[in-house]
């Protein structure tokens, strides 16, 4: 007895947190496949889907950035973690959160303005799942001299047969104690 009651919480708990894009509601489910049909280069690589995600979080001072792009390259409960060195953070612990919570921390960074490129991606791929160990730069505008911060965001990605998706983007930023090592600095 106390055996099924703890596979049928399993059941629920994982069949509940793999949920499906295709539960959406249909509003959402429509504006989800005109977004894909736009950006579809964005998902049908997995550097892509990377460059994507970067290329959301950058926009320039005063500009709205178009969290529903961000939103699409994310898989359904997927996650985000900043680590304490995050200049969003002003705690000393990690914070996990959903791509909808990340997008609540960003109205001081909006005034400012943020872009943030890849500087170079380490791949791991096996078939429908991949990891992209991607070394990142980020400035305040696109004509300053240097960087203001480096460092290196993980990528766990998966394709459903159809497009890839972001499942957990988890990052660190470069520190003068830390400095990211020369093989995460070379090429794409």
């Amino acid at each position: 007895m106390k055996r099924r009651i703890l596979i049928s919480l399993f059941a629920c708990f994982f069949f509940g947190f793999a949920q499906p894009a295709s539960t959406q509601t249909s509003s959402e489910s429509s504006k989800v496949a005109s977004a894909v049909q736009a950006k579809s280069p964005d998902l049908n690589s997995m550097e892509g889907i990377v460059s994507a995600t970067y290329d959301a979080i950058s926009c320039p001072a005063g500009k709205k950035r178009d969290w529903d792009r961000f939103l699409l390259l994310f898989y359904p409960r997927a996650r985000l973690i900043l680590n304490p060195a995050s200049p969003l953070l002003s705690t000393a612990e990690s914070r996990v959160m959903s791509p909808q919570d990340y997008i609540r921390l960003w109205p001081p960074v909006e005034k400012k303005g943020l872009l943030m490129r890849s500087i170079s991606n380490k791949i791991e791929h096996y078939r429908d799942i991949a990891h992209v160990f991607s070394t990142y730069e980020m400035r305040d505008k696109a004509d300053d001299a240097q960087a203001f911060q480096r460092g290196i965001a993980s990528f766990q990605l998966f394709n459903d047969g159809k497009r890839w998706y972001v499942i957990t983007m988890l990052w660190e930023g470069e520190t003068r104690e830390n400095p990211i090592p020369a093989e995460y600095l070379i090429g794409k």
